[in-house]
């Protein structure tokens, strides 16, 4: 099995097992994500193990193994991402599997099983042109980026809520917005395979200052994230570092 189709199974059968978990009804709110992270952690650590037994695991849920900076292979995985929004009932989560190769992002599987939709970087398309005249740029339900809000307010830009990365950047992917900006920081799980994903599907992916994301590195925090239509890129940027 190529690695984009390991990537897309196990984000894709991690979300069916979450939302069976849900529909049973024998959990709700904090206790149900709790038991959801766990669920899909364990499936999808097992087939990596089973699968790629020789590469490298950065996850969540796991210990980091520090013994990871040496491998030129190491998947990166969040198997719950938006656990509130899972806990909460709504359908702005995500699973994210994503293998990077020599600190790049090389390949992503995003599954937003509320909709239910699995994108894979084999295979994505490029976001379709957006009808209406206003841009839209997408921010965290609970503690917008400053940076956002100026940008915003400078390309007269509709502000929307959403909940989980990955589903945030994966509705730029879809056409749904135009532009992601994250400024109050995330790890490398939070990004790594929605960015595989909206690189391949043509978008622009950096630091908020553009500078390219790094993988695998021994701090695993990433402070701030852009992910938009590349047409507004240096626009973005330019406003960002004026906040």
């Amino acid at each position: 099995m190529k690695d984009a189709e390991l990537a897309r199974q196990l984000a894709a059968t991690a979300g069916q097992l979450l939302v069976n978990l849900r529909l049973a009804e024998l959990f709700k709110g904090e206790a149900l994500g709790v038991l959801g992270d766990r669920q899909a952690n364990a499936f999808i650590m097992a087939g990596l193990r089973q699968h790629r037994p020789d590469d490298a695991i950065l996850c969540e849920e796991e210990a980091d193994d520090r013994a990871r900076l040496g491998a030129r292979r190491i998947w990166i995985v969040d198997p719950l991402d938006g656990t509130r929004e899972y806990g909460e009932g709504r359908a702005d989560w995500a699973v994210h599997v994503g293998l990077v190769i020599d600190g790049d992002a090389a390949i992503g599987a995003v599954a937003l099983p509320g909709l239910p939709l699995t994108l894979s970087s084999a295979d994505v398309q490029p976001p379709p042109r957006r009808s209406a005249a206003r841009l839209r740029l997408l921010v965290s339900r609970t503690r917008p980026a400053p940076e956002a809000l100026a940008v915003s307010a400078a390309l007269d830009a509709e502000l929307v809520p959403m909940g989980s990365a990955g589903a945030k950047a994966m509705a730029v992917v879809r056409g749904e917005a135009d532009i992601y900006l994250h400024s109050g920081g995330q790890f490398e799980w939070d990004n790594c395979a929605p960015v595989a994903v909206a690189r391949a599907a043509g978008l622009h992916v950096s630091r908020l200052n553009g500078d390219p994301l790094r993988y695998n590195q021994a701090d695993t925090r990433l402070p701030d994230l852009l992910v938009c239509r590349p047409e507004l890129a240096a626009r973005v940027i330019e406003l960002a570092a004026r906040r």
